[in-house]
């Protein structure tokens, strides 16, 4: 192939390549399409023959050094149909031209390390493997509905405005991963919904300007991998794991990159939902979210070894209601979310969650999340005896105002303490719960003190004791007598004048030891709420 001259056609050129030539120029989109749309899927074991091939060395001498536009136009490789022989190498290269392919076939991998380009968008099409490590982009770029066998490569990727890969279906490398993203930076949003992963999906310390949507896709871990292993993500406003809305007929979204996608809250007609789906461990420690992490129905399937570990994440909003694992473990440890929205039943049982060190500090339920079940969600991440899951859980509903039950959780906190206890400490501890529930329900305590009043006044109305003063006593009243035992520190004018002996003694004694112990009981319960108040 000779080398051409400004504007000239080089020697050499296939039909079909000198067609993609003087498109280029023009800025128009080669078809090669034929009417029979059964044999323009790229994905289909149709071969497509010389009369829609183009060789991959010319395609990169367009986009690396290309013939001018023709005057009145604007240069781009824009094409349809199109089969690509031979390895697309533009690593190192700078490609100033537009760039978009739909429904393209790629014999072999592209190769784009270190290429800088304005925007590139790969529609639906066929690639064995995309190498694309340290790429730049000044604007988008776009791979929906592509189909990619070996995996692709995106480390340290800088993306100048949105990286929208809705559809795409990813194999595994080698190595077990089918998206490599570490150290990539996306300006704007991520949307990654509807794909479908065989192998892992790894953005390790990636950067997203704006939110990171996986709603409706379908992870797949291979062997000795997790689906999604992402810590250190940061996004700056959310992270979506869950459910879109999907045609009934075709399967596919209502729109589609490069046109944008839509996404209403509520179906519209013809539609169904797809829910994320994750087989395979799930991480996501140590990462930093503006807005929220919504998991709104997404489904988790796991081993009873893996995780969806959320450790020591950042965020002002976790809206935890997927659906509950069957095997595998939650893991919040050390995470600090502002406010906690959750289900009831999309928590896994005991042995299933950890949240050692998880700070919260605003609940609110979705749907009905009784205290009993509460309580049952705070026991399942402590199967041994751990105090500080209880007093979190009782300080924020206390700051909610609902101090009866920040009560009951304090109440759970020390019976689960009893049983950690030796013998004796135990066998106290049950006597405290079953008279005054360790001072929680300081309501017992005065019902108690009601009964002992009325057992005292009935047992000493059938004694008249000595007076210890001779004629100096008041008159004898077994009511005021009583309750004179009971209340310490106020004298009703009744203990002090009379001499008890015998086992009359040891009763009156005893009321003065539980009165001390009961009064003591209401006085804090009254003082928490006089505090609280």
């Amino acid at each position: 192939m000779t080398e051409p001259h400004e504007g000239d056609i080089p020697d050499g050129l296939s039909a079909a390549e000198l067609g993609m030539w003087q498109s280029f120029r023009n800025g128009t989109t080669y078809d090669l399409r034929t009417y029979d749309t059964t044999r323009n899927d790229p994905f289909a074991p149709q071969t497509w023959g010389p009369e829609r091939s183009v060789g991959a060395r010319t395609v990169a001498r367009l986009l690396l050094d290309g013939p001018p536009a023709r005057p009145g136009r604007v240069a781009a490789l824009k094409l349809r149909g199109v089969r690509i022989t031979g390895k697309l190498d533009l690593a190192g290269g700078r490609v100033s031209p537009y760039v978009e392919l739909t429904g393209c076939r790629f014999e072999q991998e592209v190769v784009l390390p270190e290429c800088h380009f304005t925007t590139l968008r790969l529609v639906g099409c066929a690639l064995p493997r995309l190498e694309a490590a340290r790429l730049h982009t000044e604007g988008d770029l776009h791979l929906p509905r592509c189909r990619i066998d070996r995996g692709i490569r995106l480390t340290d990727a800088q993306i100048g405005t949105d990286l929208l890969i809705n559809q795409l279906s990813v194999g595994p490398d080698r190595h077990g991963r089918a998206i490599v993203g570490d150290g990539m930076a996306v300006a704007q949003d991520l949307q990654a919904e509807m794909i479908e992963t065989l192998g892992e999906l790894s953005l390790r310390g990636t950067k997203v300007g704006g939110s990171l949507s996986l709603r409706g896709s379908r992870l797949r871990a291979a062997e000795d991998r997790r689906a999604l292993n992402a810590p250190q993500l940061t996004v700056e406003r959310t992270l979506y794991m869950t459910e879109a809305w999907v045609s009934v007929d075709t399967g596919n979204q209502g729109t589609t990159p490069p046109y944008g996608v839509v996404y209403a809250p509520t179906p519209a007609r013809g539609t169904r939902s797809q829910i994320f789906e994750s087989k395979g461990g799930v991480r996501l420690d140590d990462g930093r979210f503006g807005d929220a992490v919504d998991l709104h129905k997404a489904r988790f399937t796991m081993t009873r070894q893996e995780e969806l570990s959320l450790r020591r994440i950042v965020t002002p909003e976790l809206r935890f209601n997927a659906e509950r694992p069957e095997e595998g473990r939650v893991v919040l440890n050390g995470a600090k979310v502002v406010t906690l929205i959750d289900l009831s039943t999309s928590w896994p049982g005991p042995g299933g969650l950890a949240m050692g060190g998880f700070v919260y500090e605003n609940l609110v339920p979705y749907g009905h999340f009784p205290l009993s079940r509460r309580l049952e969600w705070v026991q399942a991440a402590t199967p041994e005896y751990v105090p500080e899951p209880y007093e979190r859980l009782a300080t924020v509903m206390r700051s909610c105002g609902e101090d009866a039950d920040a009560r009951e959780v304090l109440l759970a906190k020390q019976r689960r303490r009893r049983e950690t206890l030796p013998p004796a400490a135990k066998a106290w501890g049950y006597l405290q719960d079953w008279t005054v529930a360790y001072g929680y329900r300081p309501g017992r305590a005065a019902v108690w003190m009601a009964v002992l009043w009325a057992a005292g006044t009935v047992a000493f109305a059938q004694h008249a004791p000595p007076s210890m003063k001779g004629e100096e006593h008041p008159q004898w009243n077994p009511a005021l007598y009583a309750l004179d035992l009971l209340v310490p520190v106020i004298n009703l004018g009744q203990d002090g004048y009379w001499r008890m002996e015998g086992a009359w003694q040891w009763a009156a004694a005893g009321l003065v030891l539980v009165g001390w112990v009961l009064a003591t009981t209401v006085a804090a319960g009254a003082s928490r709420m006089l505090r609280r108040g």
